[in-house]
C-alpha cells in the first residue's frame, strides 16, 4: 500500500490534443502514472479529451472523461467523485499544469477538498514567472544570463537598449518556446516584441542577453519526500544555445562535458530542484556552458513536471521515470521502490549507461507552405526519433535511419548537397536538415574550422563526422569482391546501412548483405539495462550493434548475443515511427491493443519501434522490444534472428505498410490483409478498374504518370480535378486543380518529388457531402463498426475534417448503398483484419474517394465514441483466432460524438491556414453532444466552408 494511507482516489490530468510543442510523451508518462498508481490499488480518475491515445482507453482508468479540458469539465467530475482526495497535474505537459493553477485561482481544488500531489503550485509559479525564477537563482548563487522583465512595450524598448543586441524574447507561461525568438537586428525587434507579449497569457516577456554559440545541457532528475534527489540523464544538445531543445539533435550521455563540470552542474540542479518547493517528483533542468576552457555554467530553466525530455531519458536509460515519479506522489521514497529493470536492486540509483542515444526531431515542413524553415527559440518539429548504438557514429547513422525521409543515413545515397553557398547557407541559417548538411559540408573539402566557425557546434562531433567521410572515401576505392571484411565491419560499427555501403561499392544492396553474411558480419542485440550490465536485467529491451568476435581458449568464435529466441510462436508487430502529420499517436494506440490482442492469443510478441514519446516503446508492454528503425535492413535482421510466424503491418499506418511488398519478396508472412490486396489498394488505377467490375460508382478518372499524359486525361474529365498520387499517407501531394496551367505546375513538380508515381486525376465532386466507415472483415463476413459524416464538404482531408458518429444529415437510402459498397470493397479486396473506406456523396449517388485495408486514424475516436475494443478484435481477426460472427458487438453512445482537428498554425505565423485535400492538423479532440440543437455543433456547421481552397 502506499505510505499516504489517505489517498484512495486520484485525478489525473491529460494533455489534451496533439500539438507542436506538446506530443505523445504525455500520453506515455499519463499511461505509465495510470498504472502506476492502480498497482497499489489507488481508484484512478482521468481526463482528457484525446480518443487517439491509449491513455484514454477505458482499461487505463477506473473512469475516463473524455471532456474538454476546462475547470467547467472538471466541477462536473468533481461534483460526480466526491471521494477524489487528489490531483496529479504533473503527467499532462503544460496544458494540464495551465488548468491546475487556473482550478486553483478559482478555489475548486479547496471547495471540494482535493489535495494537489507531485508538484507544488508555488514551484510551478516560481519556474514559470521569469522575473521571480530568476531572483530565487540569484538569492542561492546560480548564475544567469543578464535579462529583464517587461510588461509593456515600452519597457520591453528600455531593456533592449540597456542590453544591446543579439538579444533573446522568452514569453511567459507558454508551451513549446511560443512567442519566444532571437533578435540580431534593432529593425525586428518591435514585431517580436509585440508578438511575445501578445501570445504570454499574463502579457509578459523576459528579455534576454542572448547566449549564441553557447553549449546546452539538460539533467533529468527524480526527488523522494524525504528530499532524496537521483539524476536519471545527462542530456547535451549537439546544436548550440539558440535553438528549441524540441528542435535539437540530443544526445546522451553528455559527451563534451568535463567530469569536473558535470559534477558542478549536478550540484547546482539540486540545489536549484531544492530551492523552488518541497515537493515529491520528477524535474527537468536545462543549461548553458561557455564553450571554452572555463566552463561557466548559466541555469537557463527548470520545469517540475515530466517533460518531453523525461520521456526520452526514460526510453535512453530504461528507468521509467513517470511510473516512479507516480509513486513518489503518492509517498513513496525512492528506497522504497525497486528498479523496473532488474527487479532486485532499488529505484535510489542513478542509472549507467554503456552505450549512446542520439535523438533527432521529425518536421513536418513540406504541410506549411511558406512557412520559415529555420529553427530557433520557438519548436517547429512534431515528432522526433531515437537511435541506439555502441558509439556516437552509430547511434546517429540509426536516427537518421529512422526519419522516413527516403534518407539512407549521413552521406554515401547521392542525395546531398553539392552547391557551395546553399550548404553555407543551411549551416549559418540552422536548416531542419543541418545534420545531413554538415556531411555535405565535409565532404566538399570546407575546413572544421570554418564549420565550427558557423554553427558553433562542438569540434568534438564535427571530428566524429569527418571520422565518417574518411571511411567512407575508403571503402570507395574497393568493389564488393575485393572490400576487405574489416572495413565492411568498421562501416558497419559506424551505423553505415547496407544501401549505403551498396552506393559506395557501386553495387546492389542485396550484394551487400549477401557479403557480409558470408563474412559472418552479424548483428548481435544488446539489453538496455540501467545499470551497464553489472547487474543482470529481467527486461527484454534490445538495440543492435555489431562486435568484434571474441576467441576463447578452445579456439571457438562468438560475438555475445543478449536476445535469447525462445521456442514460442511468435508475432512480430511494426511500429509507426516519427510522429508526423498524417501519421500520429493513433496507430501507437492500435499498435499497443494489437500487441496486447496477440498475447492473448498465446504468441509471444515482439515490437519494433524508434519513437521515443510512445506506449508501444515502453519496456514492459510487449514480450520483446526491440527499439531500432522501422527501416528494412533492421527488420530483416530480428526477423532472421526470431523467425516468427508473422508480421502484422496494418497496424503501423503508412511506415509499416510501405514495408509489405519487401516482406512479401522476401517470404515473410504477412499477418492478415496479404500484400497483393494492400497494394491493389494503393494503386489507384487498379482499385478503379476493381470499383468498376463491382459496379460500383467513381468520380471520373484516368491515370497519368507524365505531365503530358495528365493534360490528354484532362480534356476529357472537366475542371476542377483533384490530382492525387499513389502510395501516400495524410494526403501528401494531393491538390484540386482549376486550369491546365495549375495541373501541369503541380504533377511536374510532383514527379519531382515522386519520381515513378503513379497519379490518379478524378473529376472533383464540387460541393458533395464526404463521409467514411470502418469495417472488420474475416474474409466472409464483414461488420462496420462506424460510419461518420464530414461537417466540412467534400475536397477537405478527412483528418482536418470535422466528423459526426453517427452522421446526421445522410437518408437511409445513401446509408444503404455506404454498406453495400463497404462489405462489397473489403471483401473483393480479401481483407483479414481492418479497412477505412472514404466516400463523396452528390445527388443520392455514393461514390468512392479511397479504400485503406489497414487501421486508420479513425478506429481509435470510434472505438472510444462506442466503447467497443474493435484492434483488440480485428487482431484476433487477423490471427486467423476468431471470425467476424464470434464477437458481440454491442457499441453504446448516447446522441453524437464528433472528431474535432486541431492544428498548430500559430508556429508558422506567415502560412496560408486555407484547409484542402492535403492534411495539416497535428491531432484531434473528441467532443460529445446530446443533439444536433448543440451550441458547439451549429458553430462548426456555420464555419464549414470557410476554410475550402481549390
Amino acid at each position: 500500500m502506499p505510505k499516504n494511507k489517505d489517498l484512495k482516489s486520484i485525478l489525473i490530468i491529460g494533455s489534451g490534443p496533439i500539438v507542436i510543442g506538446q506530443a505523445c510523451e504525455f500520453d506515455y508518462s499519463g499511461s505509465q502514472a495510470l498504472r502506476s498508481l492502480r498497482e497499489d490499488g489507488i481508484e484512478t480518475i482521468l481526463i482528457n479529451s484525446n480518443p487517439a491515445t491509449i491513455m484514454t482507453d477505458p482499461a487505463m482508468a477506473d473512469h475516463v472523461y473524455l471532456l474538454p479540458l476546462t475547470t467547467k469539465s472538471l466541477i462536473q467530475i468533481l461534483k460526480e467523485h466526491p471521494q477524489i482526495d487528489a490531483v496529479l497535474p504533473t503527467m499532462g505537459g503544460q496544458t494540464a499544469l495551465n488548468l491546475c493553477i487556473e482550478a486553483d485561482e478559482k478555489g475548486i481544488w479547496k471547495d471540494f477538498g482535493v489535495k494537489i500531489i507531485g508538484v507544488d503550485i508555488n514551484a510551478i509559479n516560481i519556474t514559470e514567472d521569469r522575473e521571480k525564477f530568476r531572483n530565487l537563482m540569484e538569492k542561492i548563487g546560480v548564475g544567469m544570463a543578464p535579462q529583464a522583465t517587461a510588461t509593456s512595450f515600452l519597457q520591453g524598448k528600455e531593456i533592449a537598449q540597456k542590453f544591446g543586441f543579439p538579444l533573446v524574447i522568452r514569453a511567459s507561461f507558454t508551451l513549446g518556446g511560443a512567442g519566444a525568438s532571437i533578435v540580431y537586428k534593432p529593425e525586428d525587434f518591435d514585431k517580436l516584441l509585440e508578438y511575445g507579449l501578445e501570445i504570454s497569457p499574463i502579457h509578459e516577456v523576459m528579455i534576454d542577453k542572448a547566449l549564441i554559440g553557447w553549449k546546452e545541457y539538460e539533467l533529468e532528475l527524480l526527488r523522494d519526500k524525504n528530499d532524496n534527489v537521483v539524476i536519471i540523464c545527462s542530456i547535451e544538445n549537439m546544436d548550440p544555445m539558440g535553438i528549441h531543445t524540441g528542435d535539437s539533435i540530443t544526445v546522451a550521455p553528455a559527451m563534451t562535458l568535463s567530469d569536473r563540470t558535470y559534477q558542478r552542474m549536478r550540484d547546482m540542479a539540486i540545489l536549484m530542484m531544492r530551492s523552488i518547493g518541497d515537493f515529491a517528483g520528477g524535474c527537468n533542468v536545462q543549461f548553458a556552458v561557455s564553450p571554452d576552457e572555463k566552463e561557466d555554467i548559466i541555469a537557463v530553466e527548470i520545469n517540475p513536471r515530466v517533460s518531453r525530455s523525461s520521456a526520452l531519458a526514460s526510453k535512453a536509460t530504461g528507468y521509467p521515470i513517470a511510473k516512479i515519479a507516480a509513486k513518489l506522489a503518492i509517498g513513496y521514497n525512492l528506497n522504497e521502490l525497486e528498479n523496473q529493470i532488474t527487479k532486485t536492486t532499488s529505484a535510489l540509483f542513478e542509472p549507467t549507461l554503456d552505450y549512446v542515444i542520439v535523438k533527432i526531431p521529425r518536421w513536418n515542413f513540406d504541410k506549411f507552405e511558406g512557412s520559415d524553415r529555420t529553427l530557433g527559440l520557438q519548436m517547429k518539429s512534431v515528432g522526433e526519433v531515437m537511435g541506439i548504438g555502441r558509439s556516437f557514429q552509430e547511434a546517429l547513422h540509426k536516427a537518421t535511419q529512422s526519419l522516413e525521409i527516403k534518407r539512407n543515413g549521413l552521406g554515401a545515397d547521392g542525395k546531398g548537397y553539392k552547391d557551395y553557398d546553399q550548404i553555407i547557407e543551411k549551416l549559418t541559417y540552422a536548416s531542419w536538415d543541418r545534420v545531413f548538411v554538415i556531411y555535405d559540408a565535409i565532404q566538399m573539402g570546407i575546413p572544421l574550422s570554418r564549420i565550427h566557425e558557423i554553427t558553433k557546434i562542438d569540434m568534438w562531433f564535427l571530428k566524429q563526422y569527418e571520422e565518417l567521410y574518411h571511411l567512407e572515401k575508403e571503402i570507395s576505392k574497393y568493389e564488393i569482391d575485393t572490400v576487405p571484411r574489416e572495413l565492411v565491419l568498421e562501416a558497419k560499427q559506424k551505423g553505415y546501412g547496407d544501401r549505403q555501403i551498396a552506393h559506395m561499392l557501386d553495387c546492389l544492396e542485396s550484394e551487400v548483405y549477401k557479403k557480409r553474411d558470408e563474412m559472418n558480419i552479424k548483428r548481435v542485440y544488446k539489453l538496455v539495462d540501467t545499470c551497464a550490465a553489472e547487474f543482470k536485467a529481467e527486461t527484454p529491451y534490445y538495440y543492435s550493434t555489431f562486435e568484434n568476435e571474441v576467441e576463447l581458449a578452445s579456439g571457438e568464435r562468438y560475438s555475445a548475443n543478449d536476445s535469447v529466441v525462445s521456442d514460442k510462436k511468435k508475432i512480430i508487430v511494426l511500429g509507426s515511427g516519427p510522429n508526423r502529420i498524417g501519421q500520429g499517436i493513433e496507430f501507437d494506440y492500435c499498435c499497443v491493443h494489437g500487441v496486447l490482442a496477440a498475447a492473448e492469443c498465446g504468441y509471444e510478441t515482439i515490437m519494433i519501434n524508434c519513437n521515443p514519446e510512445t506506449v508501444s516503446t515502453d519496456f514492459d508492454i510487449s514480450d520483446k522490444l526491440y527499439f531500432e528503425p522501422v527501416f528494412w535492413e533492421h527488420i530483416y535482421d530480428i526477423i532472421r534472428h526470431e523467425k516468427p510466424e508473422g508480421v502484422i503491418v496494418q497496424l503501423g499506418g503508412q511506415t509499416a505498410l510501405k514495408l509489405a511488398e519487401k516482406l512479401d519478396r522476401y517470404g515473410v508472412k504477412i499477418i492478415g490483409t496479404t500484400f497483393k490486396s494492400l497494394d491493389l489498394a494503393e494503386d489507384r488505377g487498379s482499385f478503379s478498374t476493381l470499383l468498376k467490375e463491382n459496379n460500383i460508382p467513381y468520380p471520373e478518372f484516368g491515370v497519368a504518370e507524365t505531365a503530358e499524359e495528365a493534360l490528354k486525361i484532362a480534356d476529357e474529365l472537366n475542371f476542377p480535378i483533384l490530382v492525387r498520387p499513389s502510395y501516400v499517407l495524410g494526403g501528401q501531394g494531393m491538390k484540386i486543380v482549376i486550369n491546365k496551367k495549375e495541373l501541369e505546375e503541380h504533377v511536374v513538380d510532383l514527379l519531382r518529388k515522386i519520381p515513378n508515381n503513379k497519379l490518379l486525376l478524378d473529376h472533383y465532386l464540387d460541393g458533395g457531402i464526404e463521409a467514411e466507415a470502418d469495417a472488420i472483415c474475416d474474409g466472409e463476413n464483414v461488420y462496420i463498426i462506424g460510419i461518420m459524416e464530414h461537417i466540412e464538404p467534400c475536397g477537405i482531408h478527412s483528418g482536418d475534417s470535422n466528423a459526426t458518429l453517427p452522421p446526421f444529415n445522410i437518408g437511409e437510402f445513401v446509408m444503404q448503398q455506404i454498406k453495400d459498397h463497404t462489405k462489397k470493397i473489403a471483401l473483393s479486396l480479401n481483407t483479414v483484419g481492418l479497412i477505412n473506406v472514404q466516400f463523396a456523396i452528390k445527388d443520392d449517388i455514393v461514390y468512392i474517394i479511397e479504400a485503406n485495408p489497414r487501421a486508420s486514424r479513425t478506429v481509435p475516436f470510434i472505438a472510444k465514441a462506442y466503447g467497443e475494443p474493435y484492434v483488440n478484435y480485428a487482431t484476433k481477426v487477423m490471427l486467423g483466432e476468431k471470425k467476424v460472427t464470434d464477437f458481440d458487438f454491442n457499441p453504446q453512445l448516447k446522441g453524437f460524438a464528433i472528431k474535432q482537428p486541431v492544428f498548430s498554425f500559430n508556429k508558422f505565423p506567415n502560412v496560408n491556414k486555407q484547409l484542402g485535400p492535403e492534411m495539416k492538423s497535428t491531432g484531434e479532440s473528441i467532443l460529445f453532444i446530446e443533439d444536433l440543437k448543440d451550441d458547439a455543433f451549429y458553430e462548426l456547421y456555420s464555419r464549414r466552408k470557410m476554410y475550402l481552397s481549390k
